[in-house]
């Protein structure tokens, strides 16, 4: 309701990223990219409860920051391999990747509008990545990790332009290493300290839990609740 009184439009549902019928190809997409965010979801709770006594499994699983950096602070001080350290976190951050490219070569621009869907700055997002491939092309695929768009739209967008998936993992190697040596690497700086923050977060790892359940259904809560408005 607007504050005259009337009836505020509402937004149209996210179109379709296909044209016509929906083939298998693109339900398997869909389905895929909705497993890979319950995947990504039901994993949260894992965090404070694994960061201290099983790191490289939150590096395997998720590619986990705080992982990382314990895995690099654990080989500072000789309780891990700094080799494992690296390693570990390839197949959590790279597991989905190839999806939203194989999503953005096959449905091209409507995949970016389909993972944007009716947020309110949809636009401004879709034309801030078009600018961001007009001016560094393939070097926006290596920087994935560093810059703030959402990663997942920088490989729709990397299918869309018609980048190689041979190349395009390549790209996404580099960069998921580049990513790791920073966050390892720094938790290597760190060394004990950041072990024995992730001893303290493992005692209170159930209220920490609870808290980041509680902090995902309200944001969910909220999501829906503009969208109603």
């Amino acid at each position: 309701m607007s504050e005259d009184g009337a009836a505020a439009p509402q937004r149209e549902p996210a179109p379709l990223p296909w044209e016509g019928k929906a083939e298998r190809t693109d339900i398997f997409l869909v389905a895929a990219i909705a497993i890979s965010g319950i995947y990504k979801l039901a994993l949260i709770p894992l965090t404070p409860t694994w960061v201290n006594s099983h790191p490289v499994w939150l590096e395997i699983l998720k590619g986990s920051i705080s992982g990382m950096v314990i895995m690099g602070a654990k080989a500072r001080i000789g309780e891990a391999s700094l080799l494992v350290a690296v390693l570990a976190a390839i197949p959590g951050l790279m597991m989905f990747n190839w999806i939203y490219w194989w999503a953005g070569r096959r449905w091209g621009k409507r995949a970016l509008d389909f993972f944007l869907g009716n947020h309110p700055k949809a636009e401004v997002r879709t034309a801030r990545l078009e600018r961001l491939f007009h001016r560094f092309g393939w070097i926006a695929v290596v920087i994935a990790w560093f810059q703030p768009i959402p990663n997942a739209l920088i490989y729709a967008a990397a299918g869309w332009t018609r980048m190689r998936l041979v190349t395009f993992v390549f790209l996404d190697l580099l960069g998921s290493l580049l990513w790791i040596a920073f966050c390892v690497g720094l938790g290597y700086a760190v060394g004990q300290s950041a072990v024995d923050v992730a001893k303290a977060v493992g005692r209170y790892a159930l209220y920490v839990t609870i808290a980041l359940i509680a902090v995902v259904f309200a944001r969910q809560y909220y999501a829906a609740s503009r969208k109603r408005g």
